[in-house]
């Protein structure tokens, strides 16, 4: 599994489509009340609708894949002391990883290493392919490291432990800006859909205010840079809030 692609199930497509005709919906009616708005818009609302979602969820999983590999290093470290050697305490770490949580990308990912074990290939070249795949730095330092603690013979106990308590510093941190942020989500969704909701309310309370932006040539245009300019500090905000969670 390439972790930096998304494929959407039957179910998602369907959810995702409804989602972006309703988006869609709500803007031809907000700044057009045109129907014909509504079918030119269509495409270019679905994709980037399509687009938004894939990018929201290629980050969801990646954040849980960081979480679940966090806890297999320490069934991995705690396998370990119990005696195992390194490859047994990797597919022991499997077992632990299934019981925790069912169906998971950790647990589908220790079972292919399983697998790939028992056909003679090198536990760091697993790990190193996970750590390609995943694109999560986390993953990729300790690859990296046991890889070359593997050639020079390194104490993989101690290896394993530093790697657990670093990563699960690194998680620690994440969570608190996560935590220290979402009020500030919250609020940038709100301001979002303030626009919408200030053209709903005179459409809906006093029509005749808007009437001379509707249905003609200067009206159009008005209204077409008023979507242009919300659409602008939509993508500046996300982008403010997406690279404070990144820190």
């Amino acid at each position: 599994m390439n972790y930096d692609k998304y494929r959407f199930s039957a179910g998602e497509k369907l959810i995702c489509f409804l989602l972006g005709a309703a988006a869609d919906g709500l803007i031809s009616w907000t700044f057009y009340k045109s129907p014909v708005v509504f079918f030119l818009l269509l495409i270019p609302v679905e994709t980037f609708f399509f687009k938004y979602m894939r990018k929201s969820l290629i980050e969801k999983r990646k954040y849980e894949l960081s979480l679940e590999f966090r806890e297999a290093i320490m069934a991995v470290q705690s396998s370990l002391n119990a005696g195992y050697s390194v490859e047994n305490a990797f597919i022991e770490a499997g077992r632990v990883m299934e019981s925790m949580y069912g169906e998971s990308p950790i647990r589908d990912e220790f079972r292919v290493l399983t697998r790939r074990l028992r056909s003679n290939e090198t536990l760091e070249k697993i790990l190193l392919d996970i750590s390609d795949r995943s694109g999560i730095e986390d993953i990729e330092d300790f690859a990296n490291v046991f890889a070359a603690a593997k050639r020079s013979g390194g104490d993989f106990t101690r290896i394993i432990r530093k790697a657990a308590e670093s990563i699960g510093d690194k998680m620690d941190v994440r969570r608190e800006i996560k935590t220290a942020i979402s009020s500030r989500r919250y609020e940038t969704r709100i301001m979002e859909a303030v626009p919408f909701g200030i053209i709903v309310y005179l459409n809906l309370t006093s029509s005749g205010f808007l009437a001379a932006l509707y249905h003609n040539i200067t009206g159009y245009v008005i209204m077409t840079v008023c979507l242009c300019l919300y659409l602008i500090a939509f993508v500046i905000a996300e982008r403010i809030t997406a690279d404070a969670e990144k820190v």
